[in-house]
C-alpha cells in the first residue's frame, strides 16, 4: 500500500540499492494476482453493503407492519448469532465452501444490523420527537466508547484465548441484551401507511443531505485501509500505539456530539451552519492530514493527532443535524408524521451511510496505492468540500426564495398605504 517513499513525509531518504526503483516501478502496475485479490475483496464489500443499503426502500414499510420493537429485537438476536458464527469460520474447510460461508455470514450480519439500526432510529425519533438530535448526539458517546474499547479488548482476548473467543464473547453479550431490551423497550403502535421512498429522496434538500451523509461515511471509510499503514510507516510507532492515535478522533467525536445535538435542537436555525461549516472543516482537515505535498509541511505526529481531533469534531457538526433536517424537510413537503415516516428516514440515512462506507475504502485504497496517503487524503476531502459547497448554495437559494415570496405576499406599498389611511382616520 502506497508507492511513495517514507522519506517524502518524514525527511529520511532510504538507501538506494539499485533494486528499489525497479520494485517501485513494478508496484505501480497491478499483477494478475493483485487484480483478482482486489476483485475478490470488492465483491465481499459490495455484497455486504448492498444487502445493507438495499433494505432502505422497503424496510420502513415492513417496520410499520411488524413493529419497530420486534424488528429491533430480532435484528439484535440474529446479529448475536451471526457474530458467534464468525468465530466458527476457521472450522470450515478451505476453498469454495469457506468463501461461500463468509459471504453468507457477512450478508446475514448486514441484514440484521440494518434491521436493528433502522428500528432504533425510528424508536428514538418517536420517543424524543422534540430533541432527537440531542439524544442521537448523546448516544454517540457509546459509539466512541465502542471504537475505543473494541481493539484493545479484542486484542487481549485473541492473544489470550485464540481466534474464536472474541467473537463468541461479543455474540453472547449481544444475545444477553435481547431479553433485557424485550422487557425495557416500549411498544409503539403505528398505522401502516404507504409513504413514498422515491418522493422523499427526490426532494432537492434531501438529495443534498444524502450527499452529506455519503461524504462523511466515505471519509471515515477511507481511514480503514490506509491510516494505520501511514502511521506505522511515517512515525515508526509500535503496532500497539496505533490505536492510541485513533483515540483523538473517537473521543473528540463522542464528547462533542451531545453538545452539538443540544445546540441543534435548541437552535434549529443553526443546523444549516453546522452542516456547512462541518463539511468545509472536514475538507480542510483532510487536506492537512498528510499534509498535502503542495503545502511543503513535514508530517509530524502532533499535527497528525491534532487534525484527527478536529476531524472528529467536524464530523459531529455535520452528522448530528442531518437526521432532524431530513425529518423537517419531509414534514414541510406533506409527509404525515408517524412511525412509518421515521422508519423511512432512518432507512434512507443508513442506506446512504453504507454506500459511503463501501465507496470510501475502495477509492481511498486505490488513491493511496497510486498517489500516496498525503494526496489520497487531500483528494478524499473533495467529498465533504463538494457537499459543503452544495449545501451552502442550496440554503442561499432557499433563503432568497423565502424572502422574495414573503415580500410578494406583503408588499411594502400596502403597508405604507395602510399606515397612511390609519393616520388620516386619526
Amino acid at each position: 500500500m502506497g508507492s511513495r517513499a517514507a522519506g517524502g513525509a518524514g525527511g529520511e531518504q532510504p538507501q538506494d540499492d539499485g533494486v528499489s526503483e525497479a520494485v517501485g516501478e513494478e508496484s505501480r502496475l497491478l499483477t494478475r494476482e493483485q487484480l483478482f485479490t482486489i476483485v475478490a475483496a470488492a465483491s465481499i464489500n459490495f455484497s455486504s453493503m448492498m444487502c445493507y443499503s438495499i433494505l432502505g426502500p422497503f424496510f420502513p414499510s415492513e417496520l410499520s407492519q411488524i413493529g419497530a420493537k420486534f424488528m429491533f429485537v430480532s435484528g439484535m438476536f440474529v446479529s448475536g448469532c451471526v457474530t458467534i458464527l464468525f468465530g466458527m469460520l476457521d472450522k470450515v474447510p478451505s476453498g469454495p465452501m469457506f468463501i461461500g460461508f463468509c459471504f453468507l455470514v457477512r450478508a446475514m450480519d448486514a441484514i440484521s444490523f440494518a434491521a436493528a439500526m433502522t428500528a432504533s432510529f425510528s424508536i428514538l425519533a418517536k420517543a424524543f420527537p422534540t430533541n432527537i438530535a440531542t439524544v442521537l448526539g448523546s448516544l454517540e458517546i457509546f459509539s466512541g466508547l465502542g471504537l475505543v474499547l473494541g481493539p484493545p479488548l479484542g486484542g487481549f482476548l485473541y492473544q489470550s484465548f485464540g481466534y474464536e473467543v472474541p467473537f463468541i464473547t461479543l455474540g453472547c453479550i449481544v444475545l444477553a441484551l435481547v431479553p433485557v431490551n424485550m422487557c425495557l423497550l416500549p411498544r409503539y403502535d403505528s398505522t401502516p401507511r404507504k409513504e413514498s421512498f422515491w418522493k422523499l429522496i427526490l426532494l432537492p434538500k434531501v438529495l443534498i443531505l444524502c450527499l452529506t451523509i455519503f461524504s462523511l461515511s466515505a471519509c471515515l471509510g477511507f481511514f480503514d485501509p490506509t491510516i494505520s499503514l501511514f502511521i506505522l510507516k511515517t512515525f515508526k510507532l509500535p503496532v500497539g500505539y496505533v490505536g492510541l492515535v485513533f483515540l483523538g478522533l473517537a473521543l473528540s467525536y463522542s464528547l462533542s456530539s451531545p453538545l452539538l445535538g443540544l445546540v441543534s435542537d435548541k437552535l434549529p436555525y443553526i443546523r444549516k451552519w453546522l452542516l456547512i461549516f462541518g463539511d468545509l472543516m472536514t475538507a480542510v482537515c483532510l487536506f492537512m492530514l498528510g499534509p498535502a505535498p503542495v503545502l511543503h509541511i513535514e508530517s509530524q505526529l502532533w499535527i497528525f493527532v491534532l487534525v484527527l481531533v478536529l476531524i472528529g469534531f467536524s464530523l459531529g457538526m455535520s452528522a448530528i443535524p442531518v437526521f432532524p433536517e431530513i425529518l423537517q424537510c419531509a414534514y414541510e413537503n406533506g409527509f404525515e408524521e408517524g412511525l412509518s415516516l421515521l422508519g423511512l428516514v432512518s432507512g434512507l440515512f443508513n442506506a446512504m451511510w453504507s454506500l459511503g462506507a463501501f465507496v470510501g475504502p475502495i477509492l481511498g485504497g486505490f488513491l493511496n496505492e497510486k498517489l500516496g496517503f498525503e494526496w489520497a487524503a487531500a483528494i478524499q476531502g473533495g467529498w465533504p468540500l463538494l457537499s459543503g459547497l452544495a449545501t451552502g448554495i442550496f440554503y442561499i437559494i432557499e433563503t432568497t426564495r423565502k424572502s422574495s415570496s414573503s415580500s410578494l405576499q406583503n408588499p411594502p406599498g400596502d403597508n405604507e398605504e395602510r399606515t397612511h389611511l390609519m393616520g388620516n382616520e386619526t
